[in-house]
């Protein structure tokens, strides 16, 4: 039997916004691990856990504000191209989508779109190498389609305009406190998810903390919280 998500209250059931990174497709390990590289190589020795925690969810602005700031690296744009020019072969080889959560989008009679922090060249080549990537039609939506990217609430109050749902019928699932605190500002209910497999510590009271009313840690707690058809994983 599938365990009851941590926190289950009654939910809008207007549209469903995903983020894609961490709930979508299981990007982010990848993604860091590149970046790590990139920089240790550079001469800022960093882990992909370091990197998979601090900059997980952020635009690449913020990444590179954060970068420049807190790291003393003056140049931060330079290594994230370079980690982009690398990511995207090892996306093509190895990324997969989250496990279940395919079969849970297939399963969703109402409106859904995604609502990501990523670029669009990005999600054309990690989200649209998968097959889950046709689920979603025209419905994916990226931070550079709006003035500021997540936790503004930007992104999102564009994926209701172009649903055609109010605020208060959505739900947000995202798996970093970005999304959530952006979901909280346009007026829509954050759900957290833990990514399976997700290394950093104690990701539910994160999540809680920056706001999200409950917390699924698979695509079959996800389904149930949000009462869709169950969803095997095998």
């Amino acid at each position: 039997m599938t365990a009851r998500p941590t926190g289950a209250p009654d939910l809008p059931r207007g549209a469903i916004i995903f983020d894609c990174d961490g709930v979508l497709i299981d990007s982010e390990p990848l993604s860091a691990a590149v970046l790590a590289d990139v920089l240790t190589e550079a001469g800022h020795p960093a882990t992909a856990f370091e990197i998979h925690t601090r900059f997980s969810g952020l635009a690449a602005v913020d990444m590179i504000s954060a970068m420049r700031a807190e790291d003393g690296i003056h140049e931060p744009e330079r290594f994230l191209e370079a980690s982009r020019a690398a990511l995207f072969p090892r996306f093509a080889r190895e990324l997969e989508a989250v496990a279940g959560i395919e079969a849970l989008v297939s399963a969703l009679d109402r409106p859904y779109c995604v609502a990501s922090n990523s670029g669009i060249e990005r999600l054309d080549r990690s989200l649209g190498l998968l097959p889950i990537r046709a689920l979603f039609g025209p419905h994916v939506y990226s931070a550079e389609m709006v003035p500021r990217p997540k936790p503004a609430p930007d992104l999102v109050e564009l994926c209701l305009e172009r649903l055609g749902v109010a605020a208060r019928d959505a739900v947000m699932i995202d798996d970093n406190p970005p999304g959530i605190e952006a979901a909280r500002a346009a007026g829509v209910v954050p759900i957290g998810f833990v990514t399976p497999g997700e290394t950093r510590p104690a990701r539910e009271a994160v999540l809680r903390e920056a706001g999200a009313v409950a917390v699924a840690t698979s695509a079959e707690q996800l389904a149930h919280l949000l009462g869709v058809a169950p969803v095997a994983v095998a």
